[in-house]
């Protein structure tokens, strides 16, 4: 994994704090992990003017790939795969969560086998809803270009099999249920995302 280091990360990580993004108590994640701290991306991307510099700066390091498509997986990924294609001068799309939880295309949108796809992501704890857009990819036969995310907060310890960007990478511990140490103290567990 590689951080594009083209701007100052204690600015980003300001205006993130300033927009409340990066929150703090105890959550239940997409993953079904714990932790103390939540990143609510979608705070920042409310900002337009916030959202264009972030997707410009995670389109950087893929602008001489001729990229056809950047697509993410819905929410998190809808606004960040618009702007970042329009840094790109490419489409824009997003993937849908099905019941079983696969990623599939809805509203008529398509991909051709051979098109190449960046994908992009808000956040990255597991990497499990990238995974299930890069399957659906790999089904469809898409050449994947890459994957940019805004915060990786594994730290670079998650693999997809692609060029991985990451604007921002932040270490936030998580904990299994079982192992968390704010159930044991009693702290409410929060559901930001429910």
């Amino acid at each position: 994994m590689n951080t594009n280091h083209n701007y100052n990360e204690a600015d980003l990580i300001e205006l993130l704090k300033q927009t409340g993004v990066i929150m703090e108590g105890h959550f239940l994640l997409t993953s079904g992990r714990h932790s103390g701290c939540f990143l609510q991306c979608s705070q920042l991307l409310q900002y337009p003017q916030h959202a264009e510099k972030f997707c410009r700066l995670m389109a950087e390091p893929f602008q001489n790939r001729q990229i056809d498509t950047v697509i993410g997986p819905a929410m998190g990924g809808v606004i960040l795969a618009y702007e970042t294609a329009r840094a790109l001068g490419a489409r824009a799309l997003f993937a849908e969560r099905t019941d079983g939880g696969e990623m599939v295309l809805r509203r008529g949108f398509q991909i051709k086998a051979g098109e190449k796809v960046l994908v992009v992501e808000d956040a990255v704890s597991t990497g499990g809803s990238v995974r299930k857009v890069i399957d659906l990819l790999n089904r469809i036969g898409s050449e994947i270009t890459g994957v940019s995310v805004l915060i990786d907060r594994t730290s670079g310890n998650v693999d997809f099999g692609v060029p991985m960007q990451a604007l921002l990478s932040l270490e936030i511990e998580s904990f299994a249920p079982e192992d968390c140490p704010l159930c044991r103290e009693g702290l409410s567990l929060q559901k930001p995302k429910g």
